[in-house]
């Protein structure tokens, strides 16, 4: 197994998906706690957008999709629903359907068409560049560490969600701008690697099946990580040994923890019970 890390392209996909992994999942507990699970499919919809339409006016995509994303993440953090009969996932599934829309029409256009619908729905993990990796490890680092220093005040926040305050939020609150900034350009260098439906497992599987495992708040966000990490290393290595899309497979491997997950907690609750 080390002899196939050995190979450049494969250590390489293997360190984009760990580095991906660690950040989305933890900005995922976020994510998750505020109920707004769409909001990354959203963002990643909207990011590849851009480089559709910089595509289509044949410009360097990098600049366009970064742009693209950050006003969709400005714009996204003004929603505050307060008619009851909504919710905030209505609006936000909506906005991802209108960008994966736009995103089909344009690359409708493109001679490659279903290929690059493809790249941008799994993206490409093989091919990422070492420079790639560079800027989203120093990117990921210092929304990592951004988030570490002011933890109280993301966690703060996400709580008066999870309880339904947002009513003491107001119009526009400064540190939910910044999560929505933070996890914007998370997305929009991700999505460039890993493609839509992989960077929308990192930030909702491992958050999800961390939950199932324990209540503490602490806990959650280390388990969360680890499934990420787990789950990318699986799924390149299976990518490999069996010739599957390395995106698809971590997915799958995130799949497979997600039903572990589920069956520990039907097995601790049945035990509680009796």
């Amino acid at each position: 197994m080390s002899e196939l890390f050995n190979q450049a392209f494969i250590f390489s996909a293997l360190k984009v998906s760990i580095i991906m992994g660690l950040l989305l999942s933890y900005l995922g507990v976020h994510v998750v706690g505020r109920g707004i699970v769409f909001v990354d499919l959203a963002l990643g919809q909207i990011s590849m957008l851009g480089v559709a339409f910089a595509n289509y006016l044949e410009q360097d995509p990098t600049v366009i999709a970064i742009v693209f994303t950050m006003v969709g993440a400005f714009l996204l953090s003004f929603i505050n629903v307060k008619d009851k009969r909504l919710k905030q996932e209505a609006i936000i599934g909506i906005v991802y359907a209108v960008a994966s829309a736009a995103t089909v029409l344009l690359i409708s256009k493109a001679p490659h068409g279903e290929s690059d619908i493809s790249e941008v729905l799994f993206g490409s993990l093989f091919t990422v560049t070492a420079k790639q990796i560079v800027i989203m490890a120093v990117v990921f680092g210092l929304i990592g560490l951004g988030h570490g220093i002011f933890r109280k005040r993301f966690f703060e926040l996400t709580e008066k969600f999870e309880n339904h305050e947002m009513e003491h939020i107001g119009v526009f609150n400064f540190w939910n701008f910044l999560f929505y900034l933070s996890i914007g350009l998370a997305i929009v260098l991700a999505v460039r690697a890993g493609g839509v439906i992989p960077v929308f497992s990192y930030i909702v599987v491992p958050p999800v099946a961390a939950i199932l495992l324990t209540r503490k708040k602490g806990g959650l966000v280390v388990i969360a990580m680890l499934i990420s990490l787990i789950s990318s290393f699986l799924g390149i290595y299976f990518s490999v040994h069996f010739d599957f899309p390395a995106g698809s497979s971590v997915v799958a491997m995130l799949g497979v923890v997600f039903i572990l997950a589920a069956a520990v907690r039907l097995v601790k609750g049945n035990n509680q019970e009796k």
